[in-house]
């Protein structure tokens, strides 16, 4: 299996997660009215699956965005003060023209 499609695999994986946790918090603590509405009504169940569909595919592409970003190699060279890529700072003269009037 290629390894981009490993990489979107486990990040699905920890997006649905987080979107469980996130859906249980959200039913759990009430937010809104939700954990009322849903653990009230006669097709609740339906719409608990719903909010964690959602609410994974939202996170999962999150997580893949974050994984890909993390991915770019940074071409900038690091280091401490001083290494400014070569350039030599010069003296420029800017003089100042009074107004008069």
């Amino acid at each position: 299996m290629p390894q981009l499609v490993r990489l979107y695999l486990r990040s699905v994986a920890i997006g649905f997660g987080l979107a469980a946790v996130f859906s249980g918090a959200l039913i759990w603590l009430d937010v809104a009215g939700i954990g009322h509405l849903i653990l009230g009504s006669d097709i609740g169940a339906i719409a608990a699956l719903m909010l964690l569909i959602f609410n994974g595919i939202v996170f999962s592409a999150v997580q893949f965005g974050i994984a890909v970003m993390g991915m770019a190699e940074d071409d900038d060279p690091r280091g401490g003060l001083g290494q400014h890529a070569g350039l030599i700072p010069i003296r420029v003269e800017a003089p100042s023209r009074q107004r008069k009037g």
